[in-house]
């Protein structure tokens, strides 16, 4: 499975022909401006947030993920750890010894009931915290505060013919499949959110998003 993803997203990678992220200077502008404004005021959180993960399971505080982000480069996207440390062995252990857990994982990359998740860690997920430190990649330039979500390499290779799509915006904080059902929607609906915002990307759909986004933090369905 590993070979067959990295051979189909090389082939992704390859299409590629877009020398600008979607939105370019414009939406480059109001991501620093906003990602610079909420980290100063959302300073007192973000710390909080950092002791809390720090101080209740071994581990260090942020956690490092491999992405592939704008033209196929790849980042390290963070988050504040909401996962026991040897969360690999856990989650090995776990698929091994439920097939109904390892199915929904094969399909979503995701588990409703994860149990590499710290009791810290559901409340961060549940409430999407855990995601603030990527305002620090935003200020990068390695994510947008709207677009796709960010996927591993091996997710890539679930896009098939719309990967180009994905590749062509810089992945972000939010965007219309975070807010279109969360980890409650389908694969198929996520890679057509994607699609359907990398084609008709504008400053309004962009504000829109952001509109609704704290709604759907706020009710926090489908959310791990």
């Amino acid at each position: 499975m590993a070979e067959l993803a990295g051979v189909r997203t090389n082939t992704a990678l390859a299409s590629v022909s877009a020398v600008r992220p979607v939105g370019f200077s414009r939406k480059r502008i109001l991501d620093i401006i906003l990602a610079g404004s909420a980290i100063v005021l959302l300073a007192p959180l973000l710390t909080l947030c950092f002791l809390a993960c720090l101080f209740t399971s071994p581990g260090p505080a942020i956690f490092r993920h491999r992405r592939v982000g704008f033209g196929g480069k790849r980042f390290d996207c963070f988050k504040f750890r909401t996962m026991v440390h040897d969360s690999q062995d856990c989650l090995t252990d776990y698929l091994a010894s439920n097939s109904e857990a390892k199915n929904e994982w094969e399909a979503t990359h995701k588990l409703q009931f994860d149990p590499r998740v710290t009791a810290i860690g559901a409340i961060l997920r549940k409430t999407s915290l855990d995601e603030l430190p990527q305002l620090f990649n935003v200020l990068m330039g390695e994510m947008s505060i709207v677009g796709p979500r960010p996927v591993t390499e091996e997710e890539l290779f679930k896009y098939s013919n719309s990967a180009g799509a994905y590749l062509s915006c810089r992945p972000g904080i939010t965007g219309l499949w975070q807010v279109s059902g969360r980890s409650g929607t389908t694969y198929s609906k996520r890679v057509a959110c994607d699609s359907y915002y990398a084609a008709n990307w504008s400053m309004t759909l962009d504000l829109k998003i952001l509109l609704v986004t704290l709604p759907v933090l706020l009710n926090a369905d489908n959310a791990y």
